[in-house]
């Protein structure tokens, strides 16, 4: 793989789709009364956590994307890739901490490995606790 590609790791779009719809039925009640306006935030904020909230992998490391920030993790700071016991992958890193990768599962570790290049330790199909 060349240093430019990405592979992006995204929650099912279905959550999208159940914001649309928490909007459309959250519309009649904020259209009673003014004050009931805020409550059309809580599906706006779930549609752009359903739209932006995931993992990007490249070459040189691991993008973890929230609702409103983003954190970079290198490849030289992760010791090992594995899953917990509900196959939700996560990352060892050399600091002792373990870092959930969000959006990518137990399934998806292989490809999470491809992107890099090379073999990672402790990344073949470890589990972790």
């Amino acid at each position: 793989m060349s240093s430019s590609d990405t592979i992006r790791f995204r929650h099912n779009q279905a959550l999208l789709v159940a914001a649309v719809v928490a909007f459309l039925g959250a519309l009649p009640l904020a259209a009673a009364r003014w004050f009931l306006l805020p409550v059309l935030l809580v599906p706006v904020a779930l549609a752009g956590w359903a739209w932006r909230a995931g993992t990007d992998a490249t070459s040189q490391g691991l993008r973890l994307r929230a609702l409103a920030g983003q954190h970079l993790i290198r490849w030289e700071q992760i010791v090992e890739l594995g899953a917990d016991a509900d196959g939700r992958a996560v990352a060892r890193l050399t600091d002792g901490r373990e870092v959930r990768l969000p959006a990518v599962r137990r399934d998806d570790l292989p490809r999470l490995v491809a992107v890099t290049g090379q073999n990672l330790p402790g990344s073949a199909g470890r589990t972790t606790q």
